[in-house]
């Protein structure tokens, strides 16, 4: 009975996530002009953007899946993903890094990371001064420069990963996605 219940819970949590409308499925409009919190915002539109497609209709085959026996697993890479858009959030936030995540399924996995950028994204946007945001370790700080060629570029090379093991494993990129024009034609 326990098992059961656990998976309907299990089940029901899966499918009213995968009702939500997520971000990225197209890249938001851009800004009117541009700042460097603008250009900034519009690096993680397409970083959200790529890692929307990059990780819709993935299976158990493909989440298992890893080049080799020393490679990361497209899951432990999703992690990974995950783990960077916290950190570039918390800049944005003004948040120190280190909190733990919770045990999450892949669907919210996907959904937190995917909201994760969204939030970051908004809040540069609208930034007149970047600099205000530093990536924060225990009693370390670093610039906003870091989080650019740090969790930023670190995150994008990720995302291309999870494209290469989809195809690896059999489950190649959406057809109809642009990502120079941000769009999915049907």
């Amino acid at each position: 009975m326990k098992k059961q219940f656990f998976f309907l819970v299990t089940f029901y949590s899966c499918f009213m996530l995968s009702q939500e409308k997520l971000p990225y499925y197209e890249i938001p409009e851009t800004a009117k002009e541009y700042t460097p919190g603008t250009t900034v915002s519009r690096m993680l539109d397409g970083l959200g953007f790529r890692y929307y497609w990059a990780t819709k209709g993935l299976t158990e085959k493909d989440l298992t899946f890893k080049p080799n026996a020393e490679a990361r697993t497209t899951l432990e890479t999703i992690d990974h993903i995950l783990e960077l858009s916290q950190v570039i959030l918390n800049a944005t936030l003004k948040i120190t890094n280190g909190a733990k995540q919770p045990k999450m399924t892949f669907v919210e996995k996907r959904t937190k990371t995917l909201k994760n950028i969204e939030q970051a994204s908004k809040i540069l946007k609208e930034s007149k001064d970047i600099s205000q945001y530093k990536m924060i370790f225990a009693k370390t700080e670093f610039p906003f420069w870091n989080a650019i060629n740090g969790p930023i570029a670190d995150a994008l090379w990720h995302v291309g990963q999870v494209v290469s093991f989809r195809r690896s494993s059999g489950n190649p990129f959406p057809k109809g996605v642009s990502v120079l024009r941000g769009t999915k034609s049907e």
